[in-house]
């Protein structure tokens, strides 16, 4: 009996977890200030635009698994894998935290087994930075 209420309590704590996570989604998705630092990323992505997309991303972007070659940077990475269009419909998912990002997929948080793109924004200083844009590990060996 007593094995029996323990499981109960677990069951609740995880039931309560649970609805916490899906309030702090709920809460960050509508947050406006991320919202509309994904309406100015998503409109930066669209056209291309460099400089601002720069001072949208953190210093440490995260854009490849790999060391880069000499000369390479995000933006000719993404020319030479064509990850414009890419990145412009992962902007267009629903993103959701995981740990300290918010990212898109859904899935990258929800699924152990994702292998697709992804994206993740955190807070810097207050702020929403773009912190990475990466393929699944193995999806671009070039």
């Amino acid at each position: 009996m007593i094995a029996g209420c323990a499981a109960e309590r677990e069951k609740q704590k995880k039931k309560d977890e649970d609805q916490k996570k899906k309030e702090r989604v709920e809460k960050l998705a509508e947050d406006p200030a991320f919202t509309a630092f994904v309406g100015r990323l998503r409109t930066a992505v669209a056209k291309k635009d460099q400089a601002t997309l720069t001072s949208m991303m953190t210093p440490d972007f995260g854009y490849r698994w790999d060391n880069p070659p000499v000369g390479d940077n995000v933006f000719t990475y993404w020319d030479l894998n064509e990850s414009w269009p890419i990145l412009n419909k992962i902007l267009r998912e629903q993103f959701v935290p995981h740990g300290n990002y918010m990212v898109a997929p859904a899935a990258v948080a929800t699924d152990p087994t994702y292998t697709g793109f992804r994206a993740g924004m955190r807070l810097v200083s207050g702020s929403w930075k773009f912190a990475y844009f990466v393929p699944g590990e193995g999806v671009l060996d070039r």
